[in-house]
């Protein structure tokens, strides 16, 4: 009678526990913008663990007291055959276990072995006192459908819940799972019981920005929320629609808002005109400028040779404070324990990253002329922060001149600060101008 009590019991609390799960607003499982590392921009689908470690390794070391806290493996980690500079679509070796759902490769991934998938990485990971993130390709799996195998819970199979529409057009390893289709939810929720058994945090999925798949986003939403665990939902790549703005945000914890940023200034000028969009869209959820193109890049990556960043020192300050005051997610690219002391520096400067943290009430005051002034203000204390940028490719310097009226900081005599340096700018009244050099910014505390 004591253990039936006691099952009961067990079951109950159970139950009450995934009940308030689905009840918790999502959006407070990213009250500030997430910030980790990806494997994407320096080992492209080829990462394996020993690599992954390392990378957490310099993580707890040098960055989680600055509140960095993610590491993700982005795509592929499930293909025991993939290669650097494009994807093995000829005769790729996927691992996947028996209710079609993809499994880590065990030769990239030893610690996974005997059907425990991701779970001692994740575990590792979080023994640093960090977070573990997986990146997915939206869908189910072609060989899933060929071979029909069984979608866990149910009588359905593989083939009865999928669509050849849609099929994502650059890589081809995943069908559309059909919304309404008996079994297509339960894929979903399978997959995502899964990913909470290996105690994975954050979960990246590509092929759902562009174009927008809305039925297998809402898919997604459900089956989280149903998992039992806390994750963080990234949907990616490429430019989500403007007119879906109020479905994703509602949806996802952050979203692509561009192709892949690479090292070079067209990507960066180009982010900050889709910037302009989506000021007003900035929190509790965030939209994403991509992941951070600096450091040491492209060891097995996707676009070039193995290098560190081609961006110049002023170029990766535009970026980090564009990243910044934008208030974007923060993922680092570049192979963490490879960085330079300077890398090292646009991560760890404490006034900035409680900018990134603290910002509010964020909005561009103009971008003309190679002039780019954006604002924010500190949400604790009432300081404006202002962040100004030389767009433009012609050599000299511009003079850029913000009127404090427009900054609600008129008639007194304001204290300026540079945010990356620390030093005192001077005191300024009505207006407050620099000086910027080609593809350069300014970064300034205004009290």
């Amino acid at each position: 009678m004591k253990k039936i009590s006691l099952a009961l019991f067990v079951c109950l609390s159970l139950l009450i526990c995934l009940s308030l799960h689905a009840q918790t607003d999502f959006r407070q499982w990213a009250k500030t913008p997430p910030m980790g590392w990806n494997s994407w921009d320096c080992y492209g689908p080829t990462v394996v663990e020993s690599e992954v470690k390392a990378n957490a390794d310099y993580m707890a070391k040098h960055l989680k007291r600055f509140g960095w806290e993610y590491v993700v493996v982005d795509i592929r980690w499930f293909v025991q055959n993939d290669k650097a500079g494009g994807y093995n679509q000829t005769d790729p070796i996927y691992t996947m276990d028996e209710y079609g759902r993809y499994i880590p490769a065990v030769n990239r991934f030893p610690s996974s072995a005997n059907g425990k998938g991701f779970k001692p990485l994740a575990d590792y990971v979080h023994s640093k006192g960090l977070k573990f993130g997986i990146h997915l390709m939206r869908g189910v799996p072609k060989l899933a459908v060929e071979k029909r195998l069984p979608v866990k819970g149910t009588n359905v199979t593989a083939d009865q819940i999928y669509s050849p529409e849609q099929q994502c057009e650059w890589l081809k390893d995943n069908y559309t799972v059909v919304a309404g289709k008996p079994g297509a939810q339960e894929y979903y929720n399978s997959l995502f019981e899964l990913y909470a058994s290996w105690n994975v945090d954050f979960v990246k999925i590509d092929d759902l920005s562009r174009p927008y798949h809305q039925d297998e986003i809402e898919m997604i939403r459900k089956a989280i929320d149903r998992c039992g665990r806390t994750i963080v939902l990234s949907t990616s790549p490429g430019e989500t629609p403007i007119e879906k703005a109020d479905h994703v945000r509602t949806h996802a914890n952050m979203w692509r808002m561009v192709d892949d940023v690479w090292d070079t200034w067209p990507h960066i000028t180009h982010l900050m005109n889709i910037c302009q969009k989506w000021y007003s869209y900035i929190s509790p959820t965030w939209p994403d400028c991509d992941m951070i193109p600096l450091g040491r890049i492209s060891i097995r990556g996707e676009r070039g040779e193995d290098r560190m960043t081609r961006l110049t020192k002023n170029e990766q300050y535009s970026l980090m404070t564009l990243f910044t005051i934008f208030r974007s997610p923060l993922m680092f690219g570049g192979d963490l324990p490879s960085n330079d002391a300077f890398t090292l520096s646009l991560l760890t400067n404490k006034s900035v990253l409680q900018m990134h943290r603290e910002g509010s009430e964020v909005r561009q005051l103009f971008q003309k002329d190679g002039r780019v002034a954006i604002t924010s203000k500190n949400s604790k204390s009432g300081a404006v922060y202002l962040a100004l940028f030389n767009i433009s490719d012609d050599e000299g310097q511009l003079d850029i001149n913000v009127d404090l009226n427009d900054l609600n900081l008129g008639d007194k005599n304001v204290a300026v600060t540079d945010l990356w340096s620390g030093r005192k700018v001077g005191h300024f009244k009505e207006n407050f101008h620099q000086k910027l050099a080609k593809h350069s910014c300014g970064l300034y505390l205004l009290k």
